[in-house]
C-alpha cells in the first residue's frame, strides 16, 4: 500500500497516510467524549498509513511519532506531542501558543487543535481567473476590515462570510476592484513574545499547516471559502489568498513542537553545522530543495482551487520558493506550478525579497508572475516628499522598465500596505510610533519616506489638514495613472489611519482595525471615480505606450536638462496611440496628479 498523504475515505474505509521518514513508530490518535484512541500506524517507505472501517467524516483526530530527541540533530521526536496532519484542511479550534508546547515529555493533547475528518469536498468549476492584469488589487485583513463595519451583522463581522455580505460587496465594486487579496487565513498562533505583552498575531503571517483554515476567521471551513468565493465571483470580483509558504510557527528552536518538527523536521532548512537557517527573520526556514516541500505547496495550492475556486495567490517572502539555499531564477517550483493543469492559469504573485544572503530578487521571478513594487511605493513618496526628482517618477508610472523591461508590465504598484504605513498615516507623521507593540518602538520600518506636513500626527488645523488631503489625492492620482497592475490596502481609499503604527501586526483592536464610522466619503467618492476610469481602460495599463510625448508643464520637450533639474515640478504624457489615447499630469508645486478625464474638476475634494 502506498500513496499521497492525508485523507481519504473511500471503499467502506477511512485511510489516513502522514508523511514521517526518520520516525521508528507513529500513531493515529482520534478523539471523541470519551477522550483519545491510539491506533498503530503501519511504514510503507517514508509515509505511514492506518486504514479504518467506516466513514468518519467529522472525527477528529492527530498524531504522534516516536524517535530520537536529538535537537541538535535535527531529530525531535517526542510521542508525547500531538502533531496537527500537515494535509489537514480544517481544525477544532484555534492554536494558542503555550510554552508547555516546546517542552520534552509534556503531553500537549489537551493544547493542541484537532484536524477534522473532510467529508466529500466538491470540486469547483476550472474557470478564468477573474482579475484584470493592469485592474486593482484590493488587500484585505479579513478580521480587521469587518469588526466595525455598521452594515454587517455582528456575528458575521470578522469571518471570510461577511466578505460575501451585500454592503461589503457594494463597497468593492463602488470601487471597480478586480480581485480581493486576502491577509492569511489559515491557521497560525502567536510568536511566543506576545501573550506576556497581552497581544496577538493580528495578520496571520505565522502558520502551522498550510490548508488548514484558521476555525476564527473561518468558521464554516471550507464549505464558507467557497461560498464566499462564489458570492465575490457572482459580483465580478476575483479572489487571491496571501500564503505563507517561507516558515511555520514553530519558530527556532525554543518554538512549539506542532506539526512537521515532530514529523519531518527535514523539511526546514539547516546549515552545515546543523542550525536552522533563518532567511525569514522568523525562526526557520522551509526547504524548496526538498521535494516533499514542494509537494506539500502545490497540494496546498490545488486544494484552494480545486475546492474554493480561488483566482490566485500571492506569496509571502517568495524568493524561499527559489532557495536551495540560495536563490535560482529557474527553481523547480516555478516550472512545476507552470505545468500543473489546475496552477498554470493562476495569477501568481510575488512579493520579491526576504532577509537572507542576495534575498532582494524585485524582477527576477517568471515573466507569467506579477511581483510586489516596492520601488514604485518609495519612489512616488519621495517625490511627492520632496527628495527624488522626476526622472525617477516617470520611470515608475511608466511601468518601471529599468526591472521588468518593456514587455507587458509584471509590476503590483501600491503606495502602502499591510506592512507599513497606511496611506494616510504616510502624510501625517514623519515618525513611527509603535509603543503599543510592547517593543520600546524599536519595531517596523524605521525609514517610510513619509512626512507629517508641519504636525505630527492628529491636528484639528485646517491648513494641515488641506495639504494632507492634497497629497493623498496627488498619490492616488499617480498609482491609478500608472502602467502596471495597482493594489490599494483596504481602507486607504477612504483615509484610514493606525495612529502612526507601521507594524500593527500584533493590534487586533481599534488601532488595526478599519473605522467605517470615520472615513473620509469625500476621498472615497475621488478614488471610486478614479478606478472607474481606469477600470474602463484597464488594458491601457498592461504595457506603457511608448508612442507618445513627454512635455515640461509650460509645454516644452522634455529633454535631459529638464529631467535632470531638481527644480522640474512635474510633466506632462500624451500617448499617440489612436487605441489608448493616455495622458497624465503630475505637477508637485500643485500636488497634482491626474490622468486626464479621470475625475471631477475638483481634485481637492
Amino acid at each position: 500500500m502506498s500513496g499521497a498523504a492525508g485523507v481519504s475515505i473511500g471503499s467502506g474505509a477511512t485511510r489516513f497516510a502522514v508523511r514521517a521518514p526518520l520516525a521508528e513508530a507513529v500513531w493515529l490518535c482520534l478523539f471523541d467524549e470519551g477522550g483519545e484512541r491510539r491506533e498503530p500506524m503501519a511504514r510503507f517507505g517514508e509515509t505511514w498509513i492506518a486504514e479504518l472501517p467506516g466513514d468518519l467524516a467529522g472525527a477528529r483526530y492527530g498524531y504522534r511519532a516516536a524517535g530520537p530527541w536529538a535537537p541538535e540533530r535535527g531529530l525531535w521526536f517526542d510521542p508525547a506531542k500531538l502533531l496537527v496532519d500537515p494535509q489537514a484542511v480544517e481544525l477544532d479550534h484555534r492554536f494558542a501558543y503555550d510554552p508547555r508546547l516546546s517542552h520534552f515529555g509534556v503531553d500537549t493533547a489537551p493544547l493542541v487543535p484537532k484536524a477534522i475528518v473532510p467529508g466529500a469536498l466538491p470540486a469547483c468549476p476550472h474557470e478564468a481567473p477573474r482579475f484584470t492584469r493592469g485592474g486593482l488589487i484590493y488587500e484585505v485583513n479579513v478580521r480587521a476590515f469587518t469588526m466595525l463595519h455598521p452594515d454587517v451583522p455582528e456575528a458575521l463581522r470578522g469571518t471570510v462570510a461577511a466578505l460575501a455580505h451585500p454592503a461589503v460587496l457594494a463597497h468593492l465594486q463602488k470601487l471597480h476592484v478586480s480581485a480581493v487579496e486576502l491577509m492569511p487565513i489559515v491557521a497560525w498562533i502567536d510568536e511566543r513574545h506576545l501573550p506576556p505583552l497581552g497581544l496577538c498575531n493580528a495578520w496571520g503571517y505565522n502558520p502551522v499547516a498550510p490548508m488548514a483554515l484558521d476555525p476564527g476567521l473561518c468558521p464554516g471551513g471550507v464549505a464558507e471559502l467557497r461560498d464566499t468565493v462564489a458570492a465575490l465571483h457572482a459580483a465580478g470580483i476575483g479572489v487571491l489568498l496571501d500564503l505563507v509558504f517561507n516558515h511555520t510557527g514553530e519558530s527556532d528552536v525554543f518554538g512549539p513542537i506542532l506539526s512537521l518538527r515532530g514529523l519531518d523536521n527535514a523539511a526546514y532548512a539547516h546549515a552545515p553545522d546543523g542550525s536552522l537557517i533563518n532567511d525569514t527573520g522568523c525562526g526557520n526556514t522551509l526547504d524548496f530543495g526538498n521535494p516533499a516541500v514542494r509537494r506539500l505547496t502545490l497540494d496546498t495550492l490545488r486544494h484552494f482551487v480545486r475546492h474554493a475556486g480561488v483566482d490566485g495567490f500571492r506569496f509571502d517572502l517568495a524568493p524561499i520558493l527559489a532557495r536551495s539555499p540560495g536563490f535560482a531564477a529557474d527553481a523547480p517550483i516555478f516550472a512545476e506550478i507552470a505545468a500543473d493543469p489546475l496552477l498554470a492559469d493562476r495569477v501568481m504573485i510575488a512579493e520579491p525579497w526576504d532577509i537572507g544572503p542576495g534575498g532582494y530578487q524585485l524582477g527576477r521571478f517568471p515573466d507569467t508572475w506579477l511581483e510586489w513594487n516596492d520601488r514604485y511605493r518609495d519612489d512616488v513618496r519621495r517625490f511627492w516628499r520632496g527628495d527624488a526628482g522626476v526622472g525617477v517618477l516617470a520611470t515608475r508610472v511608466a511601468g518601471s522598465s529599468d526591472v521588468f523591461g518593456q514587455e507587458r508590465c509584471r509590476s503590483v504598484n501600491f503606495l502602502a500596505a499591510h506592512d507599513g504605513f497606511t496611506l494616510a498615516d504616510s502624510v501625517a507623521y514623519a515618525h513611527r510610533h509603535n509603543w503599543a507593540n510592547g517593543e520600546d518602538n524599536r519595531d517596523g520600518h524605521g525609514e517610510n519616506f513619509s512626512w507629517n506636513n508641519g504636525v505630527e500626527g492628529q491636528t484639528d488645523d485646517s491648513a494641515v489638514l488641506a495639504r494632507r488631503a492634497a497629497d493623498l489625492r496627488a498619490l492616488l492620482g499617480t498609482l491609478f495613472g500608472s502602467t502596471g497592475t495597482i493594489m490599494l490596502t483596504a481602507g486607504d481609499e477612504f483615509g484610514r489611519t493606525q495612529q502612526g503604527n507601521n507594524n500593527a501586526y500584533a493590534q487586533d483592536n481599534a488601532i488595526g482595525w478599519v473605522d467605517w464610522a470615520g472615513r473620509d466619503r469625500a476621498l472615497e467618492d475621488w478614488v471610486a471615480s478614479l478606478s472607474a476610469w481606469r477600470a474602463a481602460r484597464a488594458d491601457w495599463f498592461t504595457r506603457f505606450p511608448e508612442d507618445g510625448e513627454w512635455s515640461s508643464l509650460d509645454g516644452r520637450p522634455m529633454d535631459a536638462a529638464l529631467w535632470e533639474a531638481p527644480g522640474t515640478e512635474g510633466f506632462r504624457y500624451a500617448s499617440h496611440d489612436p487605441a489608448r489615447p493616455f495622458a497624465l499630469t503630475i505637477d508637485r508645486a500643485a500636488r497634482l496628479a491626474l490622468p486626464a478625464d479621470a475625475a471631477p474638476a475638483d481634485n481637492q475634494g
